[in-house]
Parts: structure tokens; C-alpha cells; sequence
């Protein structure tokens, strides 16, 4: 009923914290020695829980469910450096806070969404503005 009401933001909303967490991560372990930066490709994980992404069936009942289905985490894949450090680290502040600046404009745009949606919702419940 929640993808009626309000469309795939339920699901970015779900990712999109997901992402800021692992960029949270990057940020808070820049000084650890032979860390390496995780990241989330959004764009895949929301294809993917919105259902347009490449699904295997099951046959028989005795399958295993797939890794990244059934309401997973989304896999995290690892950052390539731009520049290598001498300690082994691969976290590039700018480009972490870059990233985590832009995902959490993503996150408010569809907090936003749902707010303005619930509102309405409201509205023609009740009547009232």
C-alpha cells in the first residue's frame, strides 16, 4: 500500500539513509590506518528494490533467498582512490563530504515528498487546510 501512496521514495528514503550511514563511516575513519572506503551505488539498490532490477526465481522451496532481496541492505561496494595515501587509507574527505552532502539532498528531497503527500492525505481526510 506504501508504494501506491508514495511511489519509490519509501524505498530511496530506506536506501538513502543506508548511504549517508556508510559515508558517515568514510568520514568518521579518515585518520584509521588501511581503511578502505565503502560506498552504496543508489542508483542500482533503488532499481533493484523498486523491482526493475535482474531477479533470479526460485524453483523449489528448499532455495536459498538471494543476498539483496527480501528487504537486505543493499551490498556495499568499495571506493576507488583518487589519490593513494601512505598509510594505506583510502577515504578523500572532499569527496566524502562531497558525496554525503549530495545524498543527504536526496534524502530531504524525498522526506519532503512524503511530507507534502501526507499533508494532502490529511487534507482530504479531514476537510482542512
Amino acid at each position: 500500500m506504501s508504494d501506491a501512496l508514495f511511489g519509490i521514495h519509501a524505498q530511496a528514503l530506506s536506501l538513502g539513509r543506508a548511504r549517508l550511514d556508510v559515508l558517515a563511516a568514510n568520514i568518521a575513519n579518515a585518520d584509521t590506518p588501511h581503511y578502505q572506503a565503502k560506498d552504496i551505488d543508489f542508483a542500482s539498490a533503488l532499481k533493484a528494490a523498486a523491482g526493475g532490477g535482474e531477479t533470479l526465481a526460485t524453483t523449489n522451496a528448499q532455495h536459498l533467498p538471494l543476498a539483496g532481496s527480501g528487504g537486505t541492505a543493499p551490498s556495499e561496494v568499495w571506493r576507488l582512490p583518487l589519490q593513494p595515501s601512505a598509510d594505506g587509507n583510502t577515504v578523500d574527505m572532499q569527496v566524502e563530504q562531497a558525496q554525503f552532502a549530495q545524498a543527504s539532498l536526496r534524502y530531504q528531497a524525498s522526506l519532503n515528498f512524503i511530507d507534502s503527500r501526507v499533508r494532502a492525505l490529511m487534507t482530504a481526510i479531514t476537510g482542512q487546510s
